[in-house]
């Protein structure tokens, strides 16, 4: 990293929901060595958030965790209103927070819609609304989407359908958002090495491939870069998206997915 990417956060603040595992772990690093102050926000894992905190502080960086279930607005609010009163500026709203579901059609319940959408969908809506009111001119929103918004696969139906939502709400509020000079894209992360992807790996097969072909040999058939993403190669999207670099650029989606065909 060079040091003017070292430098490209200095003095800024952010909120990483999701924070302290996966993706949303590596987005927390990446923006504390670009120089940001952040704030973690995590649902459930204590443990987890705050050896990420203890991590960053020694290395020099300044994080806090503070535990917010996003499915409930009101717990979002209370963690960006944290991390304003501790830092004393928010510029940068990182939405990493979502869950994985798999299921076929007549199995899906209107509970498994309602979770999904809550933490997936209206979950990041309402991130971006608490965001908004602290942010000035130069404030930037990355939010979550999927490949699987893109691409079908068997099951992933409730899912997909969270995530493109997700799309489609970056692309109006960018119209609504650009008026106060603030940017708002996401990022659609292909398969990438996380706890999350190890548990659900095989659901990404075929169903007639499920027990005859292993899911490292679907990514090396189907991925151009014949690999999963480290979560740090996903975060260097959402840094982007959150720099100075990404100034001219609002409701978009950028897939990071390893050339997925």
């Amino acid at each position: 990293m060079s040091s003017a990417q070292k430098a490209r956060f200095e003095g800024k603040a952010a909120v990483v929901t999701g924070g302290s595992r996966g993706i949303g772990a590596a987005v927390a690093r990446r923006l504390v060595q670009e120089g940001a102050a952040v704030a973690i926000g995590y649902r459930g894992n204590k443990e987890a958030a705050d050896a990420l905190v203890a991590e960053l502080g020694d290395g020099g960086g300044h994080a806090i965790a503070v535990q917010a279930d996003v499915a409930v607005p009101e717990q979002t609010g209370a963690l960006i209103a944290r991390a304003v009163a501790e830092f004393g500026r928010l510029d940068v709203l990182a939405s990493c927070a979502g869950v994985e579901h798999f299921d076929a059609l007549e199995k899906i319940t209107p509970a498994d819609f309602d979770h999904v959408f809550a933490v997936n969908t209206r979950g990041q809506l309402f991130a971006v609304q608490h965001a908004v009111a602290h942010m000035s001119e130069g404030g930037r929103i990355v939010l979550t989407s999927s490949v699987s918004a893109s691409r079908a696969f068997f099951g992933h139906t409730l899912y997909a359908a969270s995530k493109a939502a997700v799309e489609s709400m970056v692309l109006n509020l960018s119209a609504e958002l650009g008026r106060k000079g603030i940017t708002v894209n996401a990022i659609a992360p292909g398969g990438t090495a996380t706890d999350m992807a190890a548990e659900n790996s095989s659901n990404y097969l075929h169903p007639d491939l499920v027990g005859k072909q292993d899911p490292s040999e679907w990514i090396e058939l189907g991925v151009a870069l014949r690999r999963l993403a480290e979560p740090s190669e996903i975060a260097a999207g959402y840094a982007f998206l959150a720099s100075a670099d990404a100034a001219y650029m609002t409701g978009r989606t950028l897939q990071v997915d390893g050339g997925l065909f």
